[in-house]
């Protein structure tokens, strides 16, 4: 089954203290990499009539300035991307009462990280980058399950390499909202953009 998780870390002492740097409040949010749960998270893309689109994919990993996903380069928000790298992010941790909001500019990550964050993915995701493909999308139930279990028997546990469609792309953010729900009184939400070298903080209703 696809491994993910809402899990939420820890938060900064004083939420009400505006921060320098916000990529510290965004790693303190996110989970620990070396966790094989991820987040999920929902990505929108632009089509190429201007219009959003939106799907939820795992997280795959953040380095204290970007966050990587994982899909398959034949894929709409792949092909999107190629022409226009613009992106939003959205965490929701409802039982917490916390959202997080990204938005900044997609490109490719190296095939060095690429093939990492495959080795990183449970044995049903590394199966599910194989055969996700339009060639089982259009058979029935019996037919595609038959298929996926032929595939598994012939690659066991620890053999399988990123398939050629498997890419990766890494977000830098340019805008970042942490917004707090508050049972006993109004929300915290700080919204941080990002200024020539720095970051601008302003506190937003709602």
């Amino acid at each position: 089954m696809i491994t993910s998780t809402q899990t939420f870390g820890t938060d900064q002492a004083d939420p009400d203290e505006t921060l320098a740097d916000p990529m510290e409040l965004l790693g303190l949010w996110l989970p620990e990499n070396a966790d094989e749960l991820r987040p999920l998270m929902t990505l929108s893309t632009v089509d190429a009539d201007g219009y959003p689109d939106s799907r939820n994919v795992l997280l795959s990993e953040f380095d204290g300035e970007a966050l990587y996903f994982h899909t398959d380069a034949r894929s709409r928000k792949a092909g999107e991307l190629a022409t226009n790298p613009r992106v939003a992010l959205a965490f929701v941790w409802i039982e917490l009462g916390r959202q997080l909001t990204v938005v900044g500019d997609a490109a490719p990550a190296t095939p060095e990280e690429a093939a990492a964050a495959f080795a990183a993915r449970s044995r049903y995701l590394q199966l599910l980058a194989w055969r996700n493909g339009a060639d089982l999308a259009g058979l029935g139930l019996a037919a595609r399950r038959a298929a996926w279990v032929a595939f598994a028997a012939e690659h066991p546990e620890g053999t399988l390499e990123p398939p050629p469609t498997w890419t990766g792309f890494r977000v830098v953010p340019r805008r970042v909202t942490f917004w707090r729900g508050d049972p006993d009184g109004p929300s915290n939400r700080v919204e941080y953009t990002r200024s020539g070298g720095g970051w601008e903080a302003v506190r937003l209703p709602g």
